[in-house]
């Protein structure tokens, strides 16, 4: 309601970084998208401290650092060694995280309990973890104060899809066969029930909340992007040979070692150009698969600009992964107009619509390989549809996917919570009944 004061607000992001990516880099920009609709005050992990200062936000005014390392660093040094080598092992990472951060919440009590208590505060939202394995003490107290707490938004979770053990396995991810679990967490319970409402991220995540509580779900995906910092677009040139990229790290459930093999007879054909942007432990066997494939480039990691630069050159982003929670990288795509190709499982299946891009059906490695080189070929023969798509992904990532849209859908759950308006927001036309 635009007559309504601005709602005052904790903002609850134990990852919330600048300078990072992932999770921290959500945390940080869905925290500062909210300062547009509401008075902020974030609260955050000290390990974030020095580059949440270099953006200009003043400390005690803006936000406050809690230091938790107590726990948290004896924890990340034995979930460095579980993980069994950097970039692996992201489940038992996760379930490390958990289990450090009700302390966190615990200090985040100690420090804004009196103020929560005081009315200092119309609303308490915990940003991240994005991660439902995640329990704390901050929905309970809130309530108990009468003060709303939103959570989220979740997610994470996605099954292995069948078929992919040997990937699972490679990628160190044991904990993930027992990762349901965490739904018998005593605390896990409490938290949604407590919780006014619980914002959702993906369809998966949906199917993990009670079905006493789904009427308190909001579906708003995380991610979302700067226009500011995606300002090129891609011209669609259609005269071959077309050009792909992939980006993401160089991991097995990533598929780049599938989307090579796919690419084969098109690269050694002369219809198509690959450019591979990211690193990690499949580095050398990707260049060895590649071997004798001129039209293929590996990149590394690229700064933002030279990112975009190189991203924007690009009919299509191809990114055949396998599990998938949010899908950034699609997203960017999207808003520079370099088309999608993925699979349709998880995350980027939820942001690619028919008409912005392409969602393979998922299936057996063999299966995937086979439906994205005969995409890709098909694409070659007949590329005219390209430029409309392109337009159609700009146009979907400026309607719902910009930070300040993020912001503005969140805005609508908060009145929601505070009795400024009685209809539960539906901004993706995807809640439950």
């Amino acid at each position: 309601m635009t007559d309504s004061p601005r709602p005052k607000v904790l903002v609850i992001a134990e990852a919330a970084n600048p300078s990072w990516t992932s999770v921290p880099l959500v945390g940080w920009s869905m925290a500062e998208a909210l300062r547009e609709v509401a008075d902020v005050h974030l609260v955050t992990q000290i390990r974030n401290r020095e580059a949440i200062l270099a953006m200009g936000w003043v400390e005690g005014r803006d936000f406050t650092a809690i230091d938790s390392e107590a726990l948290m660093r004896p924890l990340w040094k034995i979930a460095s060694v579980l993980r069994m080598g950097e970039g692996r092992g992201w489940t038992t990472l996760s379930a490390i995280a958990s289990a450090s951060y009700p302390y966190f919440e615990r200090l985040v009590w100690r420090r804004f309990g009196a103020a929560i208590r005081a009315g200092d505060y119309d609303i308490v939202h915990r940003i991240t973890p994005l991660t439902p394995t995640a329990t704390g003490c901050l929905a309970k107290k809130c309530k108990g104060v009468g003060v709303p707490f939103v959570l989220g938004p979740l997610n994470g979770g996605v099954p292995w899809p069948k078929g992919f053990d040997a990937d699972r396995r490679r990628e160190k991810e044991w904990l993930s066969y027992i990762r349901g679990v965490y739904k018998l967490l005593p605390g896990r319970r409490r938290m949604l029930a407590d919780s006014a409402a619980i914002l959702i991220a993906s369809a998966h995540t949906m199917t993990e909340v009670p079905e006493t509580d789904r009427a308190r779900t909001v579906y708003i995906p995380e991610n979302a992007i700067d226009p500011l910092r995606f300002g090129l677009t891609a011209t669609q040139e259609l005269t071959l040979p077309l050009r792909a990229v992939f980006v993401g790290r160089l991991v097995p459930y990533k598929g780049p070692e599938m989307l090579i093999e796919a690419a084969r007879p098109l690269l050694e054909s002369g219809q198509l150009l690959l450019d591979i942007i990211g690193a990690g432990p499949l580095d050398e066997a990707l260049r060895e698969q590649a071997t004798g494939l001129a039209g293929i480039t590996f990149h590394g990691w690229l700064d933002h600009k030279t990112l975009q630069i190189t991203l924007v050159r690009a009919n299509l982003l191809t990114f055949p992964s396998i599990r998938e929670f949010g899908g950034g990288v699609v997203l960017e795509a999207m808003a520079l107009g370099v088309v999608p190709v993925v699979c349709d499982y998880a995350g980027p299946a939820e942001l690619v619509t028919p008409d912005t891009g392409f969602a393979l059906p998922m299936g057996s490695r063999a299966d995937i390989i086979t439906r994205l080189r005969a995409r890709l070929t098909a694409l070659c023969a007949d590329p005219s549809a390209l430029p409309a798509m392109s337009a159609a992904a700009q146009s979907r990532i400026r309607a719902d996917f910009t930070w300040a849209q993020k912001a503005a859908q969140i805005s609508q759950v908060y009145d929601w919570v505070l009795g400024r308006e009685t209809m539960r927001p539906d901004p993706f036309h995807r809640n439950p009944n």
